[in-house]
């Protein structure tokens, strides 16, 4: 596993002054009507807040230079410039931000965006210095925040598996300060901390994902994750076969059958030292699919792209992360998670269209496809998660391709309940992970009426329309009905195929441990 090996502090020293190998400004865009018919091309950029002293270093000729070398402010563009003794550190690196911003800081995500690029394109540089704008004023925690998280994310490497050392593969920084107006300043120290914490999370999250299929099976991820928890002070219980059996986790053995590999269910808790003012906590339920490895079974999927089917689990992976994160941050949540674990794999063993399996809540399903056996593990542990008693329960999936044809690859679909959903896509919102609200139609659940069961596994009568609706449809049979809960399907988000942008990197994305921290920040200041 490839935790960020990278240090983050914060500084408020003359940035000019700063001896780093690289430091790192915000460049905005202006249109030629913002500027005028007549301007230059270097009349149309403008340096971002925290660039004056490094400006005045260059004479007032910082734009100008950067322009002839092409720079257009636009977000995510990274130029880098030769400083020549102009200033202590001999690079400076000058971000886009895209346009101006009205009378306030540039977004948060603008601010995650660019100090993640800024950050990738300086791998091979020991110490970096970011100077984004970070205003003193209410805007500050969230511009750092974002600022620092995206830092650290854009510094993530996975070791990956190759036999010998790749000369153009610079290492990642070394080390990040971040330029603020009070270094000492006990809220920024906390953000600064936070930001550490989350980022661990999020690569731990990447890691899991992005490690190769043949080495995390259900029983080694099982112990994987058992084993970073128990160092983490979380409580730990796992589920082997046979306890599965014994407790009646129809649906988790079921997916399982097809696999030497037997599945399982990992059970993380928190339960925080500080109590509400009425001696007890709120309790959140997270639940995270965890298969380590889809064929879609018997009803086999093509072989085109099946590779990245190591990456669905990565629901599990981010809750198990989360879990770790909140040991670490101690909000006042009681919190537990759910991770089942299973290999979906074609054998003679393996589960069948037409079989009917006993969940843990004793309903019998009618398996109609073996590729949605996402719904089939999650429905036993969120039944389970019910059964051990939650007031809020949240559940996180690769569940369907649905929701990468209705929302492509950067939001997240969410259902369930209509204001614990609402509280879900604003905690998207706030970390950068957008979700969509969609609804659980009546009509959905009429199709999943079986002649031989409680419920059939999907609507046959849609085939896969309304895909993604046909799972959160399914997932609510096994939420107790006094049970505020939310489906965030991550088929898109959890894995990104293409070249680095952003925060992301190839593989895994870490998605949505940011949004399930940020809604464990919001319960615990709420409720």
């Amino acid at each position: 596993m490839t935790s960020p090996s990278t240090s983050l502090s914060l500084v408020d020293t003359d940035p000019a002054e700063l001896a780093v190998d690289a430091i790192v400004i915000g460049l905005h865009s202006q249109t030629v009507q913002d500027v005028g018919p007549a301007a230059d091309f270097a009349g149309t950029l403008l340096l971002a807040t925290g660039a004056e002293s490094i400006a005045a270093a260059f004479d007032g000729r910082l734009t100008e230079t950067l322009a002839l070398l092409g720079a257009t402010g636009s977000p995510g563009e990274v130029i880098k410039l030769a400083t020549l003794g102009t200033i202590t550190a001999p690079l400076v690196a000058a971000v886009g931000l895209g346009p101006e911003p009205t009378g306030a800081a540039p977004a948060p995500e603008t601010l995650r965006r660019a100090a993640a690029a800024a950050v990738r394109a300086l791998a091979g540089a020991e110490r970096v210095a970011l100077t984004l704008p970070v205003p003193d004023d209410e805007d500050g925690p969230a511009a750092l925040r974002a600022t620092a998280e995206g830092a650290l994310l854009g510094a993530y490497r996975f070791a990956g598996y190759k036999t010998r050392p790749q000369p153009t593969r610079r290492p990642p920084v070394a080390a990040i300060a971040v330029h603020v107006p009070d270094a000492g300043d006990d809220r920024a120290r906390a953000e600064i901390t936070r930001a550490g914490v989350v980022a661990r999370a999020v690569a731990r999250t990447r890691d899991w994902v992005n490690t190769a299929p043949n080495e995390l099976r259900p029983p080694s991820f099982a112990d994987s994750v058992a084993a970073a928890a128990r160092e983490a002070g979380l409580g730990v219980e796992v589920l082997d076969e046979q306890a599965l059996a014994d407790g009646g986790y129809g649906g988790i053995l079921a997916v399982g059958l097809g696999s030497e590999a037997p599945p399982r269910l990992v059970k993380l808790s928190y339960d925080p030292a500080a109590a509400g003012a009425d001696g007890s906590v709120k309790r959140l339920a997270l639940v995270g699919k965890g298969i380590t490895f889809d064929t879609g079974g018997v009803s086999i999927k093509p072989a085109q792209g099946m590779w990245e089917m190591k990456s669905d689990m990565a629901g599990a992976a981010a809750v198990a992360a989360t879990m770790l994160a909140i040991a670490e941050l101690k909000p006042a949540v009681a919190v537990t998670g759910y991770l089942p674990m299973a290999e979906n794999m074609p054998s003679a063993t393996a589960y069948r269209p037409g079989d009917v399996v006993t969940m843990f809540n004793g309903k019998r399903v009618e398996v109609l496809n073996t590729d949605a056996e996402g719904r089939m593990v999650l429905g036993d542990a969120m039944a389970r998660a019910c059964a051990d008693g939650c007031d809020y329960l949240v559940e996180t999936s690769t569940l369907t391709g649905g929701q990468v044809v209705a929302l492509g690859k950067r939001v997240a679909g969410v259902m369930g309940s209509t204001e614990l959903c609402q509280r879900v896509q604003q905690a998207g919102d706030a970390a950068g992970e957008p979700a969509w609200p969609m609804p659980l139609p009546d009509d959905v659940r009429k199709g999943m009426d079986s002649e031989v069961a409680d419920i059939s596994q999907v609507n046959a009568t849609m085939d896969r329309a309304g895909h993604m609706l046909q799972g959160g449809v399914f997932l609510r049979e096994f939420v107790a009905d006094e049970v505020p809960w939310a489906h965030i399907d991550i088929a898109g988000p959890s894995y990104h195929a293409g070249e680095p942008t952003g925060y992301w990197t190839k593989g895994g994305t870490g998605v949505p441990v940011r949004t399930l921290l940020e809604l464990v920040d919001d319960i615990a200041a709420n409720d």
